[in-house]
């Protein structure tokens, strides 16, 4: 009994069900996941598989018209955004979304506008200082002056900013240097490590499978299959479908 209570507490997001609609055209499809405590979640699958949508939906700017979003035990399917914030939340967008004529400080101030975030916006924007020190040299820079990589680490800074619970990030290396992409990666290891749940979409398959603990992937808006990253890495069905590696093959 205190095991499966244990179990219970570990969970901190919970999906049940959904089915979301973008106008009349649905997108997702009785999805249901599980999202634990302090772990790093990825969400893998083709363009148009549902990856953001899902994403959307946790995030507010969504409602699903069947099934429940939970986040710590609380229903927050028919939220809005900024209420969603507020307890937690917080998404970093695919292409950045930075505010490009607003500087590199002012775009992390205006990331801490929620109540709680607000109080502690001091101390965390020395978290994301010390976490992405080219932020710190480039404050007084004008965002779009910056690097894809910069904007990147910009945007997820921002994120931080909201001081979430969970951070949803989508799509984060999407045109990014293999460097800059083992920087970032760093970077959710250390997020990770202050107590943030991480939720994340990414392209590179094989490199979300080394990084991350859990994996669900998408296929035309359904789940089609999870587990962990060990387990999803010796499946014959994702290697051949991701690594093209036929499961025949002899290795």
């Amino acid at each position: 009994m205190i095991n499966r209570k244990i179990m219970i507490d570990d969970i901190v997001l919970k999906i049940d069900g959904i089915d979301v609609f973008h106008g009349t055209f649905q997108s997702l499809w009785n999805v249901s996941l599980e999202v634990r405590r302090g772990e790093m979640l990825a969400l893998i699958g083709a363009n148009t598989a549902g990856k953001t949508t899902l994403l959307d939906a946790i995030s507010g700017i969504l409602h699903p018209t069947k099934g429940t979003i939970e986040f710590q035990g609380k229903n927050i399917g028919g939220l809005d955004p900024y209420q969603i914030v507020e307890l937690g939340i917080t998404q970093v967008p695919e292409g950045r979304c930075v505010f490009s004529d607003m500087t590199v400080l002012d775009n992390l101030i205006i990331g801490s506008y929620a109540g709680s975030a607000r109080r502690k916006r001091a101390e965390n924007l020395k978290t994301v200082t010390d976490l992405f020190p080219k932020l710190a040299e480039r404050k007084r820079q004008v965002a779009k002056t910056l690097s894809g990589g910069e904007q990147q680490m910009l945007a997820i800074g921002r994120g931080l900013m909201a001081d979430p619970k969970l951070m949803l990030i989508d799509e984060m290396s999407l045109g990014l240097a293999p460097i800059v992409v083992d920087e970032i990666f760093k970077a959710l290891a250390k997020i990770r490590a202050r107590g943030i749940t991480v939720l994340f979409v990414e392209q590179n398959v094989h490199r979300t499978l080394k990084e991350a603990d859990r994996a669900y992937i998408l296929e035309t808006g359904r789940v089609a299959l999870s587990g962990t990253a060990a387990d999803l890495r010796d499946n014959a069905e994702v290697k051949k479908a991701y690594f093209g590696i036929d499961a025949c093959e002899v290795t």
